[in-house]
């Protein structure tokens, strides 16, 4: 085992089109993610899964037991590989996620997964902010328009501005044949 860990966080069937938060490129993304993990797979890094489940009932989207919250079938994990649930956009958040790679002895994380400006943006600077050298696969990567204040954002612009912001001072921000080859 390396003391290196991917994080796969939050590929769930939710964010593909029929579920009810589909995602700006998550087709190409969820390619990619495959491909970190099929490498992370062959020179035996750890792969962590997380799945992220709504803890408000009053919340449509990631209801615990749909089919909507599995994780999606093209980076389904393997039986020995660990699935963590989640409720908060950081991955470290009361998961027991720093109590796994500190047992592993991990000193390198690799992130992958959604939404860009949510989940891997809190899980990127906690992974930094904790010590662990933080790599983001950012084409692995997918996220959403978004409005503020009137003011619509288009995905394209969401991703690059949350990746530059984590490359700014968080972590390495890579593209994923980069990153494999």
């Amino acid at each position: 085992m390396s003391n290196r860990a991917i994080i796969v966080v939050d590929i769930q069937n939710e964010y593909f089109p029929g579920g009810q938060l589909p995602l700006e490129g998550i087709e190409k993304a969820v390619t990619n993610a495959a491909k970190v993990i099929e490498h992370a797979r062959s020179v035996k890094d750890l792969v962590v899964y997380f799945q992220h489940e709504s803890a408000d009932s009053e919340i449509p989207f990631f209801t615990p037991g749909t089919q909507e919250v599995a994780i999606h079938p093209v980076v389904a994990p393997l039986d020995q590989e660990t699935v963590l649930v989640k409720h908060f956009p950081n991955s470290f958040r009361e998961t027991g996620l720093k109590a796994l790679l500190d047992q592993q002895n991990i000193e390198e994380v690799v992130i992958i997964g959604a939404m860009s400006h949510m989940c891997i943006d809190a899980t990127s600077r906690a992974a930094s902010d904790l010590g662990y050298k933080t790599t983001i696969v950012h084409d692995a990567c997918a996220t959403l328009d978004l409005e503020f204040d009137g003011v619509m954002v288009p995905a394209t612009q969401v991703h690059a501005t949350i990746m530059a912001a984590l490359a700014f001072a968080y972590g390495t921000v890579t593209a994923t044949e980069h990153y494999i080859g």
